[in-house]
């Protein structure tokens, strides 16, 4: 499994701290930035990790900034991702059994460097179900903009 992720400079000590989780965990990735705390612009780090998601050249991404909600918002506007900004490790569970989410976005304000490593933890681990929820994920992938 191969894992994009990419931060804004809210998101970049958090960032850091599970690339050194991927790391320890042998999880390849791909750091698409940014790469210090000097302010910069979310939308291009979480579209260069939806494009490589959507691509396929990776199977998953992660995405970082100070609440998580703006890089859902812009990793979302890629067609074929889905992804889920999650705060604790039963929201991360539960959107990839359910909705297959693809990619998922944390907030550094709001969650510390534990309960991060333990989203991902399940979000990389929990497999999607399946059945009824295919048709679901089907239909939200239908959607357009």
């Amino acid at each position: 499994m191969k894992i994009a992720i990419g931060c804004d400079h809210g998101g970049y000590l958090l960032k850091q701290d599970i690339l050194i989780w991927l790391e320890e965990n042998d999880i390849d990735f791909e750091d698409v930035g940014c790469y210090s705390t000097d302010s910069v612009d979310y939308p291009i780090y979480a579209e260069r990790v939806a494009r490589l998601v959507a691509g396929g050249e990776c199977d998953r991404g992660i995405v970082i900034c100070t609440t998580g909600i703006g890089v859902s918002m812009a990793a979302n506007k890629v067609g074929g991702i889905r992804c889920a900004l999650c705060t604790d490790s039963l929201q991360a569970e539960m959107t990839r059994r359910h909705n297959n989410a693809n990619m998922l976005a944390m907030g550094a304000g709001m969650i510390g460097k534990n309960m991060a490593e333990r989203i991902v933890e399940v979000f990389l681990s929990t497999e999607f179900e399946g059945g009824r929820h295919e048709r679901r994920v089907g239909l939200l992938d239908a959607i357009e903009g």
